[in-house]
């Protein structure tokens, strides 16, 4: 809608992992290359954490981008699975055959003997594990033979159940007398640490060669950040001002997600008023539009930080003398009376809709 009014290809905010977007912060960087390491020659099991929004799926996705040579990369989006689940995506992920499959008829009688096989029986299925782990055994042997490196990455794995995060550990049992057949990258939330730190884990956690948290976007990065997307989409850089860039990082605290939502609605804002440029106005005007509650809650912690900045004033006037204290109590006494109506229009919600 407004990208032909900003000169934009295409909209540069949106919430689609896209590669081409990336925006390599220090700690992207490094985030990725701990992902890396992952699927190198010594890469043995990676745990990679960040809070909600900070580009962890859109690292990986650049990761299957990087066209690795000799890797082969099972990836699991769906945590919530079962231990069998586990191990059936993770053999169709890599093409391995699974246990009980048939291979396919080259002749008229193979072609009966498929069909024949393929019909119910009575024979009872069976429960255990074992046919799902040898079958990806074997392809694991197979690729290693052939010079080739296997990578298992569970993203959102904070998600994943205790069964199947034991399931995870036994996996990495799978080895020769030398190397380790499937590295294994594990991604998710904050709480995914929580999880691995419990006693009942730490089996698990010890297995860990290499830990990344991901942290959001300083205020500068959040400039570039957004300059970087508008250049991608070829737009100007320059579209948002100054003012406007440090008021999105005001609102979304650095994280990309935020960031995004914020200013695809503060385009959205500026171009259904005919402006050409991205102000402070109209990011405050998407905040709140797109994430309710924000501006309310940033004006909060600007106040409170006014507010301790003026109880450390209290504390300094009681080690002066009263001819200086006095003085500095009510300048003190008479800012804090003046700011307090205007602090409560901001911080508290007016009722009115």
């Amino acid at each position: 809608m407004y990208t032909a009014h900003f000169g934009l290809r295409e909209p540069p905010f949106t919430l689609t992992p896209n590669p081409a977007y990336v925006y390599f912060s220090h700690h992207h960087q490094e985030a990725l290359a701990h992902l890396l390491y992952g699927t190198g020659e010594n890469g043995g099991f990676v745990q990679l954490t960040g809070e909600v929004g900070t580009g962890k799926t859109t690292l990986v996705r650049t990761l299957l981008e990087q066209g690795l040579e000799n890797v082969d990369i099972a990836l699991c989006l769906n945590p919530q699975l079962t231990v069998k689940d586990l191990l059936a995506t993770v053999c169709d992920e890599l093409g391995a055959i699974r246990p009980g499959a048939a291979a396919q008829p080259d002749t008229f009688e193979d072609a009966l003997q498929f069909l024949s096989s393929a019909l119910p029986v009575s024979k009872p299925a069976s429960t255990t594990l074992k046919p799902w782990l040898d079958a990806l055994n074997a392809h694991l042997l197979q690729t290693h033979a052939a010079g080739r490196r296997t990578v298992l990455i569970i993203d959102e794995a904070q998600l994943l159940s205790r069964e199947v995060l034991e399931q995870v550990r036994l996996l990495t049992n799978l080895e020769t007398t030398r190397h380790k057949l499937l590295r294994i990258i594990l991604v998710g939330q904050p709480e995914l640490r929580e999880m691995l730190a419990r006693p009942d884990l730490r089996q698990l956690a010890q297995r860990i060669t290499a830990r990344y948290h991901l942290l959001p976007l300083n205020r500068r990065e959040t400039a570039a950040y957004i300059g970087h997307r508008l250049q991608v989409a070829g737009g100007r850089p320059d579209l948002f001002t100054h003012r406007a860039r440090r008021a999105v990082y005001r609102h979304s605290s650095g994280i990309p997600r935020l960031i995004n939502v914020i200013c695809d609605r503060a385009l959205l804002g500026a171009y259904t008023q005919g402006a050409k440029r991205i102000t402070p106005r109209h990011v405050q005007r998407a905040a709140q539009e797109a994430l309710p509650g924000s501006v309310r809650q940033s004006a909060r912690r600007r106040w409170l930080a006014f507010g301790v900045g003026l109880a450390g004033l209290a504390m300094l006037s009681i080690s002066l003398e009263p001819r200086y204290a006095e003085p500095l109590i009510a300048y003190a006494q008479s800012v804090a009376a003046s700011l307090t109506a205007v602090g409560r229009s901001v911080i508290e919600p007016s009722g009115k809709p």
